[in-house]
């Protein structure tokens, strides 16, 4: 049936006409479809969408959104997982198809942008990949409501901000509140109710970048800032500026792939006499199961969150880590 406009009262047909609504729509990528599930439960007023992702008998994608008709005029959030070319591909196969179903607006949730440590060229001949991501992003189409928001958590170097186009809108956010909370729990729990005194964290950073990254956000704590210098044909971890002597000291970075540096920063703090060491990382990449290496480390507890999915389910439960 058509409707009537909102001008000059002509009808309009009901291929161009959408209700105005506030419903939301989840749809996940099938490694975060377990996330999406909780999310939903804990979530008033979100329904999760299903997709099907099938593969053809030749490993090309064979994929299908349900209830496609139920997108129009709403809200809808993309939790993905780029956590390999196979799944860029696939996830981004369906975010280009999603605006053709006239949803009011579409979020893009990507809580871990992987190639963000490939920033920038320091040889010829280097790709930049998050440069080449990026632009694959901003060619998402726009939707009715206009361009797409683009939301990932402590990517790599703020400046990436810059290799997007105008087709999406990234929002940078950092996970460091859910430190913040974790450290007011743990001061709560050890104050003293006879000497008044209560654990006191220092924030510790592995090197200079942490340290500018994310400085900024622990005003009331004092820190320690660690660096690599050469000793001969080696290059050794020693702390610039701060004491870690009787702290509880937690290392702060953004991301975990091998683990070398941040155990090397650990092993010296403790050596220099912190009582704790614990350490706080958004995304535990951990390429070849580099994980294995923290058990029985130097760490009370290393802190990570549930950004790469496959990592997270292989680290609940064992120690140090908590997800």
């Amino acid at each position: 049936m058509p409707h009537r406009g909102a001008a000059g009262g002509q009808p309009q047909s009901d291929l161009f006409y959408v209700k105005p609504t506030s419903r939301q729509v989840l749809l996940c990528a099938p490694q975060t479809r377990k996330l999406g599930e909780s999310v939903v439960q804990h979530t008033r007023g979100v329904f999760l969408g299903n997709i099907t992702w099938a593969k053809f008998p030749d490993g090309f994608p064979n994929i299908f959104v349900h209830d496609v008709d139920k997108l129009k005029g709403c809200h809808v959030t993309f939790l993905a997982c780029f956590d390999s070319a196979g799944a860029i591909f696939e996830q981004m196969s369906v975010l280009c198809s999603l605006p053709q179903y006239a949803p009011h607006s579409i979020k893009i949730v990507l809580p871990f942008f992987p190639v963000g440590t490939m920033e920038r060229v320091d040889i010829e001949g280097e790709i930049a990949t998050a440069r080449t991501l990026a632009r694959i992003l901003s060619n998402v189409p726009p939707c009715r409501g206009g361009p797409m928001d683009l939301l990932i958590f402590d990517i790599h170097a703020l400046q990436e901000r810059f290799y997007f186009g105008d087709s999406v809108v990234p929002v940078l956010e950092s996970a460091i509140p859910l430190l913040h909370r974790k450290m007011d729990v743990l001061t709560a729990q050890t104050f003293d109710l006879e000497t008044k005194e209560y654990q006191h964290f220092t924030i510790a950073f592995p090197d200079e970048g942490a340290y500018m990254r994310y400085h900024t956000m622990f005003p009331k704590h004092d820190t320690i800032i660690c660096a690599k210098v050469r000793d001969g044909e080696k290059r050794k971890i020693t702390v610039k500026e701060g004491t870690a002597t009787g702290r509880h000291c937690v290392l702060v970075d953004d991301l975990i792939q091998s683990g070398g540096t941040l155990l090397e920063c650990g092993k010296m703090l403790k050596g220099m006499g912190a009582a704790q060491v614990y350490a706080f990382c958004t995304h535990g990449v951990f390429p070849n199961k580099a994980w294995k290496k923290f058990v029985g480390g130097p760490f009370k507890t290393v802190w990570v969150t549930d950004s790469c999915p496959k990592q997270a389910e292989e680290l609940r439960g064992v120690e140090p880590f908590e997800v």
